[in-house]
């Protein structure tokens, strides 16, 4: 990770908007926030927010072209229409989604192994994070693993000789973002992986009813480079690196967040999606 990038020849004709993003404040405690209602008297999350204006470009023309790719910005867009059509079901998800989903990750990676290990539904009018099976878009700007977490899963889910063994090769830990209805309001946010300085990311915990996880944080950059994807649709998705292990200047995690699109109509449609959290293995031979 680099604050340093070369824009893009053609930055300057891209389409962007400006709006504000809420970083953590500088020179504040870890932050901590919790996956569920917290003790009396303890606050839902902790970390001071300090929003900032940035310039957000349209993404998909870049993309196109290949320089918006998930080992390069740690991030990409791709066209894939699920057989899945009832997302209230969550068996159907954990059955169906979840395979299905693996085999798009094999595909679009070349892995030679994919764990899905969880998933979170979105509503912007209906979710709370007081729901488990069903939250509100996160505004707020994070990456879901750390470079200390993201080995911790991999011994989380796997036998602990088979976790052994997959830490000694390449892993990444990639969410699988995707619209259950075209973006009306609160899109999604994502910052090119290349222009993340190490002094950006703040270790913070999650904290969840059996155990403490870690998520970054991040303070403002004004290298920062955002993008998003217009209005996208149910037959579109992203992917979102957020662990690599990799350590050659492929991009290892990224940032992203929600944010208010400015001049959205008061009768847009509540933003409804679903996320899903991978554990992407490759071989000896492909890493």
């Amino acid at each position: 990770m680099s604050a340093v990038l070369n824009p893009w020849p053609g930055a300057a004709t891209i389409p962007a908007v400006k709006a504000e993003l809420n970083y953590l404040a500088p020179g504040v405690a870890r932050p901590v926030s919790y996956t569920f209602e917290p003790p009396a008297g303890v606050p839902w999350s902790t970390g001071d927010i300090r929003p900032q204006r940035v310039t957000i470009q349209d993404g998909r023309a870049l993309a196109a072209l290949g320089e918006l790719a998930l080992d390069r910005s740690g991030f990409s867009p791709l066209a894939h229409r699920s057989s899945v059509t009832d997302f209230s079901d969550d068996a159907l998800i954990r059955d169906r989604y979840y395979a299905e989903s693996a085999e798009l990750l094999r595909a679009e990676t070349g892995a030679e192994k994919v764990v899905v290990f969880d998933h979170t539904l979105r509503d912007s009018a209906n979710g709370s994070r007081a729901t488990r099976s069903l939250r509100e878009p996160v505004q707020r700007v994070h990456n879901d693993q750390t470079l200390v977490s993201g080995p911790r899963r991999v011994r989380d889910h796997l036998p602990a000789d088979e976790a052994a063994e997959r830490l000694q090769h390449r892993f990444a830990i990639i969410n699988l973002w995707r619209p259950l209805a075209t973006v009306e309001r609160l899109p999604l946010a994502l910052c090119d992986a290349r222009s993340i300085a190490p002094s950006d990311l703040v270790p913070s915990d999650l904290v969840y009813p059996d155990k403490v996880g870690e998520t970054y944080s991040f303070l403002h950059n004004p290298e920062h480079r955002w993008y998003w994807f217009p209005r996208l649709r149910s037959d579109e998705a992203l992917l979102l690196k957020i662990y690599d292990s990799r350590e050659d200047g492929t991009a290892r995690l990224t940032a992203h967040t929600a944010f208010d699109l400015p001049d959205t109509p008061a009768d847009a449609a509540p933003r409804r999606s679903i996320e899903l959290r991978a554990l992407v293995f490759w071989s000896s031979e492909a890493a």
